[in-house]
């Protein structure tokens, strides 16, 4: 998909809450890993590595996604791939993130938890100072494996409650109900950490899952989410506990039948605090301002007041310290009213 992103986008002070950092690994940081791990991609180059992101639905993108995590094995590694997003957040704009990690895909395959979290919060650490950036860090439990296994995730990573500011829930969502990790959510807010959940687009039982996740669960966001316009209750729930819906419609474009645009704008019309965000930008190509732009035609025809009133959207269910809160509407409100 290629879109023009309009000078208005472009300077418009951003907040992004759906960025998988796994996702953000570009073909030739790929590469360039490879080669110092010695290991061997079956791609002969970056053009043919680019070929295999042709998914159309969810479970073909993760099988891409998840064998692109093999070059991923160093402390050094994990500050690349962050460091490599927090340019190019800068680049455009961003002055907020909130960054998924996926610890289980790593330490499944043995890289420490230590080694993933310590590399990737050293490169916020540098890019905030160098760039004023601030990038802070979701962990997010895989549905696909057992239960058990996220709790014990969730207890390795209590030594670094400190750098982590909420937990999530993704992957293959078949089968994998939010209820299935139940307990794994109360132990994690009784430990203090905020909670969101993917509710992945025209999925199987999609509205099921986000009553879920709004009645038994209790979170205090959603990722996706877009089909809770099916049911008027649910989206009356959402808007009367204020949840807010982080949508990306790249992604949505490449695994369902398009952006889901008029679905943003419904949401907007309804009250419901939408936000747009960039998912996993290099196999989805597009980051935060693209996706943006993708939306200023019908159906969503987002002028420059509801990109506004996105960005509004995003620090206000985003989990940031108020400072950083504050210093976002402050930008924000000189850029809309200039």
């Amino acid at each position: 998909m290629t879109t023009n992103v309009d000078a208005f986008i472009a300077g418009l002070p951003k907040c992004e809450l759906h960025l998988h950092i796994e996702g953000t690994l570009e073909p030739g940081l790929k590469f360039a890993l490879a080669e110092r791990n010695g290991v061997e991609l079956p791609y002969a180059d970056e053009a043919a590595l680019q070929a295999a992101y042709d998914f159309d639905d969810l479970p073909g993108f993760l099988a891409v996604y998840y064998e692109g995590m093999s070059v991923l094995r160093t402390e050094q590694d994990f500050y690349d791939l962050a460091a490599a997003y927090a340019a190019k957040a800068h680049s455009q704009n961003v002055r907020y993130a909130e960054i998924f990690f996926d610890p289980q895909a790593h330490t499944a395959r043995g890289v420490a938890f230590d080694t993933v979290i310590r590399g990737l919060t050293r490169a916020l650490d540098d890019a905030e100072r160098a760039t004023g950036f601030t990038g802070r860090l979701v962990m997010c439990f895989l549905r696909d494996f057992q239960a058990e296994f996220a709790m014990t995730t969730l207890v390795q990573s209590l030594p670094y409650k400190d750098w982590i500011v909420g937990v999530g829930l993704d992957s293959d969502e078949a089968g994998n109900p939010p209820v299935k990790f139940r307990e794994v959510f109360a132990r994690a807010r009784a430990e203090g950490y905020r909670l969101t959940m993917h509710c992945d687009v025209d999925q199987k039982n999609s509205t099921e899952h986000i009553r879920q996740v709004v009645e038994e669960i209790g979170v205090d966001r959603i990722d996706h989410g877009v089909n809770a316009l099916e049911e008027p209750a649910l989206i009356a729930a959402i808007r009367e506990k204020g949840l807010g819906l982080t949508v990306c419609p790249i992604s949505n474009s490449h695994v369902t039948d398009g952006l889901k645009a008029a679905e943003i704008r419904a949401l907007l019309d309804q009250d419901v605090k939408v936000t747009v965000n960039s998912d996993d930008p290099a196999y989805f190509p597009g980051y935060v301002a693209e996706n943006l732009a993708a939306l200023r035609p019908a159906p969503a025809s987002l002028t420059d007041a509801d990109l506004v009133r996105l960005q509004r959207n995003a620090i206000d269910i985003s989990w940031a310290a108020p400072a950083i809160r504050d210093r976002f509407l402050a930008e924000l409100d000189a850029y809309a009213n200039r």
